[in-house]
């Protein structure tokens, strides 16, 4: 009696043995590219075809892309911490920009990490030295070149059996912008919102430009993962951190500065040549990367997972779209909040008394803000041009947008009587939502 108890136990165990090892094979494969400060429209993909992006293309092409798929916060720092811990930034503490998070909020890679996984980090992903607290098993920030070369030394040399979780972030199209131009500059089409000045456009080549390069490297993790992992039954997923730097884009709540492409890729999971206007958040990929693999996704986070949005199950998941930001150090010190629905944006200047300022018009620098000179000079003879620089300086305490007359957000509805009930309902769900968030806006600096 007790030869057989002990062999029932033995089976039972070798069940529950042979069971986790045909779950951890079943896990898929996961490579998920970064770039930094690419806005949405800045792609073949999104409708822009002065740009070459074949790689974006492609993903398109073979997989699923979103439409709206937004940042919680439109700096590198903020947006990244939002995406490591699945809190927005009042709740995880990056409210500015390099300002480090609080170390127990940034949990998701450690919760990938216990469902089995390995999870590797190449060039920029985790913003300066906060991927000390995301917990990566291995993490190297080389820029450009060196991010394939370092990707590629890893994978030659991986002895791990887990399924792995590989992370890779281009710094393009972050300032400042290569110099080479593989655009003419004459003939690409500026943003309505751009003084068109030739300063303008040798900027805008330049900024497309590194866009492509980036395209290329991510092309080549691509083939690299494909080669590892001996096919292309991997989830891949492309997205950005932020709008590109420009006026109206990082830094600001338009969406130009939220917006960000976002196309997945998995043969024979999800739909080719597929598209959704599910609202997604940056917060919601780490609980929809849990909830894909059988992870534990944190009680009480911001985010929550799309993973039948994911597999086109259904073309919803948020009504709503909240984002914040606050200063980037000892400039660009202008706190906006904003609500956004499918069709109303509602954004909130903190402090309108004060003027916008960036980086990028307080600095000039060459391959970033070296147009502005241009911009003030035209702005001197041009009432067109006058109307984009003061508009760019002196925001209204309140900006609201109908999104679907209006996608460009050029146009000012606040003081529109038809909209009031809309705009007082939406004032009042940031205001609810910001004491839940326990959002005071904090500053250190005065705007």
């Amino acid at each position: 009696m007790k030869k057989e108890l002990l062999t029932s136990v033995y089976i039972a165990f070798i069940s529950i043995f042979l069971v986790q090892i045909a779950s951890a094979e079943e896990k898929p494969n996961i490579v998920i590219f970064l770039a930094d400060d690419h806005g949405v429209l800045e792609s073949s993909v999104y409708g822009n075809f002065d740009i070459r992006t074949p790689t974006m293309a492609s993903l398109a092409e073979e997989g699923l892309v979103f439409d709206k798929a937004f940042v919680a916060s439109p700096a590198c720092g903020p947006s990244r911490s939002a995406l490591f811990s699945g809190l927005m930034p009042a709740r995880n503490g990056a409210e500015e920009n390099h300002q480090p998070p609080r170390a127990k909020t940034q949990i998701m890679v450690q919760k990938m990490k216990n469902a089995g996984y390995e999870v590797a980090a190449f060039g920029k992903v985790a913003h300066l030295k906060y991927g000390e607290m995301v917990g990566f098993d291995i993490e190297k920030g080389g820029r450009r070149e060196e991010i394939g070369e370092e990707v590629k030394q890893y994978l030659d040399n991986r002895t791990s059996d887990k399924p792995l979780l590989l992370i890779v972030g281009d710094h393009r199209p972050h300032v400042p912008w290569i110099k080479e131009m593989d655009y003419e500059p004459k003939k690409l089409t500026l943003p309505a919102e751009f003084v068109d000045t030739p300063e303008t456009r040798e900027h805008w080549a330049r900024y497309l430009t590194d866009i492509t390069g980036m395209d290329a490297q991510m092309a080549n993790v691509d083939a690299m993962a494909k080669a590892y992992f001996k096919n292309d039954d991997f989830l891949f997923v492309y997205t950005a951190d932020h709008g590109g730097q420009w006026p109206f884009g990082k830094w600001n709540l338009y969406d130009k500065g939220i917006n960000v492409p976002f196309i997945a890729r998995w043969p024979g999971h999800i739909e080719v040549k597929g598209r959704t206007n599910a609202m997604v958040s940056w917060i919601d990929i780490f609980p929809t990367l849990l909830d894909l693999v059988g992870g534990e996704i944190p009680m009480g986070i911001d985010g929550k997972s799309f993973l039948p949005a994911l597999f086109g199950k259904t073309d919803t998941h948020r009504d709503v779209i909240y984002t914040t930001t606050t200063a980037d150090g000892k400039r660009n010190i202008y706190p906006i909040r904003s609500v956004r629905t499918a069709q109303f944006k509602y954004v909130r200047n903190i402090h309108p008394e004060a003027y916008h300022s960036t980086h990028s018009d307080i600095l000039r620098l060459d391959g970033a803000g070296g147009y502005w000179d241009s911009w003030d000079e035209a702005a001197k003879l041009d009432p067109k041009a006058k109307a984009i620089v003061d508009k760019y300086y002196q925001r209204p305490a309140i900006e609201f947008f109908d999104l679907y007359k209006d996608p460009d957000e050029q146009v000012n509805l606040a003081s529109n009587p038809k909209y009031k009930e809309q705009i007082t309902k939406m004032s009042k769900m940031l205001d609810v939502w910001m004491k839940e968030q326990g959002d005071s806006v904090r500053m250190f600096r005065k705007p």
